[in-house]
């Protein structure tokens, strides 16, 4: 079974937890040149909000509409396992496969034991790393499955 980080736990104080998050996504992933496929992988950058990428919000935070986003403590917690999950992509224990949406490449990244998706979204020369998410439904299980049939996988 692959071995996934610690979580970061919530100590009951939003600003610092938050902070705390942010310093572990900084070590863990944007310092630390990670690639998929030959590739870097990188947040989106803009617009920034209190100092913080707009993708480090995407990562920490869940809705439908950008604006209306509410911070997701099981994110936030498994911060250190977006960058995990990439760089074991290819582990026995982690499906990986393509889709297209919005009429680019999309490589969805999950680990089927613990219930985690990482999603990135081809650029020209580099990955947009789009979300990562807990599935809490069976309803976005059946659908992964489903997603994950249909690929021909890497």
């Amino acid at each position: 079974m692959l071995v996934m980080p610690d979580l970061i736990t919530f100590d009951g104080d939003w600003p610092s937890y938050i902070n705390n998050v942010y310093a572990e996504f900084r070590i863990s992933f944007l310092n630390a040149g990670i690639r998929f496929r030959g590739l870097p992988v990188a947040p989106r950058y803009t617009p920034e909000y209190d100092g913080k990428e707009f993708g480090f919000w995407h990562l920490t935070s869940e809705g439908e509409r950008e604006e209306e986003r509410i911070p997701d403590l099981a994110r936030c917690a498994r911060i250190r396992w977006v960058a995990h999950m990439i760089q074991y992509c290819n582990h026995e224990d982690v499906s990986c496969w393509e889709e297209r949406r919005a009429n680019k490449p999309e490589c969805v990244i999950w680990n089927e034991y613990e219930d985690y998706v990482v999603i990135l979204s081809a650029r020209r020369d580099y990955w947009l790393l789009k979300t990562a998410y807990v599935v809490t439904t069976s309803g976005k299980r059946r659908q992964l499955t489903k997603s994950r049939a249909r690929s021909s996988g890497f």
